[in-house]
């Protein structure tokens, strides 16, 4: 049992520090700062005049007749700005001078920077020439670099401002920190998100972008430059979006959405980032990002960006530079570098402050079907180990931490599993002309088997004639299973991963070839793996899980999703925390969750499980309802979880809230933090600490010396082989404050838990309240807490509080 007074303890440790912050100034007044003025309503004005620019005739002036400008200061990138008046026209860089403009360009940008004594330069992010206010009262731009008076402006706060444009996010309230920066977090986590998709396949293959500096309706247009006129120029969106090449439709996103976005667009966009924020504030804590392209789509599809080719690589790292920026644009709204809601991590430890701060955790990914441009051509590979390992690195560097060896084709590290149903000729006809060979299908023997393929009794017999050599292949009798398995090269890309502590997904992979790819985990005793979208199998899954791994099944429907749920909780690991995550797959063309409107469908308003109150989300003219529209864009994901809820109840809530803790808990494995396990009963508390939990240290440290704790919160528990539990008290910041052990085999100067208080006599003081501390042992810094006359923990103290700390102790 914990106990209170440990508890306190911790806190009397603290509290002079705490005291020492007392004495400052809390209702001094923010400065206004280049990023503080984000989305605010200001009056722009010369520092060397005090004269506020003002429209007058058409122009804008420093000073003249008229009342000075409601600017709203809208960010496009942190320090940068749109200067929006109240026409809803922009002040933008003309010529020599300035002008009023009808629509955001990089003429209209302004780079704010400081200028001293509370003033700043707007340098014009086309010109690169600061904003200057003449003598007269006339605005020009002055030469680069040009930094007198008349180039220094000052923001001055007023109303009257106009809203600049953006979807609504319909959550009332803030998410909820954590207890302490390093407990155990809670909320829900998507494996399998493809956030950057709109650049892949050329970059006009996707209508719609998860932000635009110039906002919504720049993000989620109107797709008539990828479709045509009600989309009549697009063949192939209008298959996967509504079964049909020919679909007339409204394309026109912003601010109608009479179309798009639903549950089957897959070529529309659905991460927008303000429904990417609902689903935040509604529960999503942890997202993997995964940056994917597909050089056979690419190549055939007609129409590209200038500048982009149909290489993989050269498209993921287009997207993870624009994952960084995204962060950016979001810190930029929220009033500088750090403050946004969406953190890109690098490791677990990253992830867990970032969780327990509120916010959102963002992983890195890959998933692609030529990794490192690791194709494969006539059964030859092309790439070599030393390169795969130099490509490794870099992605890396770049912050990748989870990536699939494979997508939709074979390739140098193995066998793919194979699209089935329709998709099925259609991709392996693509894996012919990538590679040069079919998938290679057979008869499978086993319990594990891959997507199912055309055989000569669906073809038909009367057919088979019009196959001629080359053509696509006719498989016999099912279950398939392709033979190419693991490669030598796919086995020594998971060693790198797992040397370096990367999160190995199977999914994709044959079912040979992932279970070679299992095999290998499992050898290393390796927990860093997760399923993360249902294209493995249900041994697969299991195996997972005893590895200490995740599986987040694709979300699809929420009734399917609750079938999944209950097998993975029934083969879940006994060693090992069971959290359950989902692969949304949203933009990786996959079909969302449909509507599922029975009694006990979702009831709007709800309340998410800290608290934010969730109304149907609304978008310009348009509001979704999960009960009616699906899954219509990413903003609706907290409505699924609710809908989860209404079929299973609090179970599965539970379940979903602890899939970013079991993500993280294998990603510290995977960095070689030893897994749960209980403390060895024979050891002595000594001034180091107890059972290898030491004084004094940081959390990573502590992590591995003494493994993953059973508890956290700012105490972090860990059981006794025989019984009771080790603590460790952290301070804010993860250092290591108080060692205490209510194990009765734990022993300070000759006394342990459950000896009666008498025994302290001539080892220790009273320090106040319920606790005492040594005189010699433990180098004068151990501690012994007291309760009904019986000594009921043992342990060491950093560093003791005095005496008026101690007494503060209940």
């Amino acid at each position: 049992m914990r106990g209170k007074v440990a508890t306190a303890a911790a806190g009397a440790l603290a509290a002079f520090a705490l005291l020492a912050g007392a004495g400052a100034d809390a209702g001094a007044q923010a400065k206004v700062t280049r990023y503080s003025i984000a989305n605010g309503c200001f009056e722009v004005r010369s520092a060397a005049s005090g004269a506020a620019v003002a429209k007058q005739g058409g122009a804008y002036v420093a000073g003249g007749s008229g009342a000075a400008e409601p600017f709203r200061m809208r960010p496009t990138t942190l320090g940068r700005y749109l200067l929006y008046d109240t026409e809803r026209r922009f002040l933008a860089a003309a010529g020599q001078g300035v002008a009023v403009a009808g629509a955001p360009s990089a003429a209209a940008e302004w780079n704010v920077r400081p200028a001293g004594d509370g003033a700043f330069r707007l340098v014009n992010h086309a010109s690169g020439r600061p904003l200057s206010a003449g003598a007269q009262g006339g605005l020009t731009q002055a030469a680069a670099g040009a930094s007198g008076a008349a180039e220094r402006f000052t923001f001055k706060r007023t109303q009257g401002c106009e809203e600049y444009p953006e979807a609504e996010v319909a959550a009332q309230g803030d998410p909820k920190p954590g207890p302490h920066p390093l407990a155990e977090v809670r909320g829900y986590l998507d494996a399998h998100l493809h956030v950057m998709f709109f650049e892949a396949i050329g970059g006009l293959f996707h209508c719609g972008r998860p932000w635009h500096p110039y906002g919504v309706a720049y993000a989620l247009p109107d797709c008539r430059e990828v479709e045509g006129p009600n989309g009549l120029l697009a063949p192939v969106q209008n298959f996967l979006n509504y079964g049909s090449p020919v679909h007339v439709h409204d394309t026109v996103g912003w601010p109608t959405f009479r179309d798009w976005p639903r549950p089957t667009s897959l070529t529309y966009e659905g991460v927008y980032y303000k429904w990417l924020e609902r689903a935040w504030r509604g529960g999503v804590r942890m997202i993997v990002a995964l940056n994917t392209d597909n050089e056979g789509l690419c190549e055939i599809y007609p129409f590209k960006r200038p500048g982009y080719n149909c290489n993989e690589m050269d498209s993921v790292r287009r997207e993870i530079r624009n994952l960084y920026e995204l962060e950016r644009y979001i810190d930029a709204q929220e009033g500088g570098p750090g403050k946004g809601w969406f953190r890109i991590v690098k490791n677990p430890f990253q992830a867990r402050r970032v969780i327990n701060q509120g916010k959102l955790a963002v992983v890195i990914g890959i998933e692609t079907s030529k990794l490192f441009d690791c194709g494969l051509r006539n059964d030859q590979p092309l790439c070599t180990a030393k390169q795969i390992t130099e490509r490794l690195e870099e992605a890396y560097e770049l912050g990748v931490r989870q990536m699939e060896l494979i997508n939709k084709f074979d390739n140098a590290f193995g066998g793919v599993a194979g699209d089935g149903e329709v998709l099925g000729p259609i991709v392996n006809t693509a894996n012919f002309l990538d590679t040069g060979r079919f998938w290679a299908m057979e008869t499978c023997q086993g319990h594990q088997h891959d997507r199912e393929q055309i055989t000569q009794t669906d073809i038909g017999l009367a057919f088979l004639p019009l196959l001629q050599p080359g053509t696509l292949p006719v498989y016999g009798p099912g279950p398939h299973c392709n033979k190419r398995g693991l490669s030598d090269l796919g086995a020594h890309l998971i060693r790198e991963m797992m040397k370096r502590g990367m999160m190995v997904d199977p999914d994709h992979l044959s079912a040979k070839a992932r279970s070679q790819a299992m095999t290998l985990v499992e050898e290393q005793g390796y927990s860093g793996v997760v399923s993360s979208h249902s294209w493995a199998d249900d041994r697969t899954y299991a195996r997972v899980l005893r590895a200490g791994g995740i599986v987040t099944p694709m979300a699809g429907g929420s009734a399917g999703f609750v079938e999944r749920w209950h097998f993975n909780r029934g083969v879940r690991s006994k060693e090992y925390l069971f959290g359950i995550g989902y692969g949304s797959d949203m933009q990786g063309l996959a079909k969302q969750g449909e509507a599922r409107n029975g009694p006990d469908s979702v009831r709007y308003p709800f309340t998410s499980f800290d608290g934010v109150v969730l109304e149907r989300p609304r978008s310009g003219e348009s509001t979704w309802d999960i009960n009616t529209d699906g899954v219509a864009h990413y903003g609706l994901y907290p409505d699924w979880v609710e809908d989860l809820r209404m079929i299973a109840g609090e179970p599965i809530i539970r379940d979903m809230l602890r899939g970013p803790e079991a993500y993280l808990q294998a990603w510290e494995r995977a960095l070689g933090v030893p897994g749960p396990r209980c403390r060895r009963p024979i050891a002595s508390v000594t001034a180091r600490g107890v059972a290898g939990v030491r004084v004094g240290v940081g959390a990573r440290k502590l992590l591995r010396r003494a493994g993953q704790p059973k508890r956290r919160t700012d105490v972090w528990r860990w059981c006794v082989e025989g019984g009771g539990a080790v603590r460790a008290h952290l301070t804010r910041k993860g250092r290591v404050a108080l060692v205490l052990s209510n194990a009765r085999w734990h022993m300070l100067a000759g006394v342990r838990p459950g000896m009666s208080v008498r025994r302290l006599r001539g080892v220790a003081r009273r320090g106040g309240g319920n606790v005492w501390v040594t005189t010699r042992a433990a180098g004068g810094r151990g501690v012994f807490v007291v309760r009904r006359g019986k000594v009921a923990q043992v342990g060491v103290a950093a560093k003791l509080p005095g005496r008026a700390g101690a007494a503060a102790v209940r």
